[in-house]
């Protein structure tokens, strides 16, 4: 059974693309925590960072450094905050690893 993110990359699910390459796939978020909420999405399945694999390790570094472009070329020069889900009590809804791009505000600490 796909997964919601998978549904999106293959196009049977409509999303706001705002960036993609053959590695990943940068969507807004459908329920945005912050003014720019974003998602950078892995195309290769990989339940939850958690369970990454030593052969991860660059998809793991491109998906950070997309955040960072991205994060960059939506003006979020003031600051933004990467956030990674990891199991039920970390706040994963998706079982499908993907990185939280957000900004826009002033973000409070601790989170959540």
């Amino acid at each position: 059974m796909s997964t919601l993110f998978e549904k999106i990359i293959a196009r049977e699910i409509p999303a706001k693309i705002e960036y993609e390459d053959d590695q990943c796939i940068v969507i807004h978020d459908i329920d945005p925590q912050a003014p720019t909420h974003i998602l950078v999405i892995p195309k290769k399945v990989i339940p939850r960072v958690g369970e990454a694999q030593v052969e991860d390790g660059a998809l793991l570094g491109h998906l950070l450094l997309t955040a960072g472009n991205i994060a960059q070329s939506l003006n979020l020069e003031d600051g933004y905050r990467i956030v990674i889900n990891n199991g039920k009590n970390g706040g994963e809804a998706v079982p499908h690893l993907h990185v939280h791009v957000l900004g826009g505000r002033q973000l409070s600490w601790p989170p959540g």
